[in-house]
Parts: C-alpha cells; sequence; structure tokens
C-alpha cells in the first residue's frame, strides 16, 4: 500500500511515467518509482525522492540489485548512484 505522500509525488511527476496507463501509475513498485527518478529525474525529483522514501531504503533497493536490473539503468547513473549511495549510506539524511 502507497502511503499518500507517495501517490502524490507519483502524480507529481507523472511524465516520468508515461508508458504506464493512468489507473496503473499508483500501483508501480518502489523499485520501479526508484528507478525512474533515478534514470529519467533530475537531481531535485532525487532529493524530494529521499524525503518521501527514506535514503535508506534507496539504499536498500538499489544495493539489491542482481543481474537484468541492473542493466535497467543507464551505465553512468548506474556509476554515479552506485558511488553517490555508498558514500552516504551510513549518514543522518
Amino acid at each position: 500500500m502507497k502511503t499518500p505522500e507517495v501517490k502524490q509525488f507519483i502524480q507529481k511527476h507523472n511524465h516520468l511515467f508515461w508508458y504506464i496507463p493512468e489507473d496503473k501509475k499508483e500501483e508501480i513498485s518502489q523499485e520501479l518509482l526508484i528507478e525512474t527518478i533515478l534514470n529519467y529525474g533530475e537531481l531535485s525529483d532525487f532529493k524530494e525522492l529521499i524525503q518521501v522514501v527514506g535514503f535508506k531504503q534507496i539504499v536498500k533497493v538499489f544495493s539489491e540489485l542482481q543481474g537484468r536490473k541492473k542493466l535497467n539503468y543507464y551505465p553512468e547513473i548506474y556509476n554515479f548512484f552506485s558511488l553517490v549511495l555508498k558514500r552516504y549510506e551510513h549518514s543522518n539524511i
């Protein structure tokens, strides 16, 4: 179940989820939400995602990527966020 904040975040960034039918957008997984924001969003979107989902949850989802799921990220995006998340994973963000 999605929190009202996550639903509002998805609606605010509706244009990034253009390929998902309107009635299914609130049902997307947390993994897809994070993947889409990291791949196609701006830095301000990432900062807002931290506020909505939580930094530790983003680190958890990102660190559990294996095999094919890693290939869903652009290589430069995956590298950048691997470095950033590793650097700040023990911080109180």
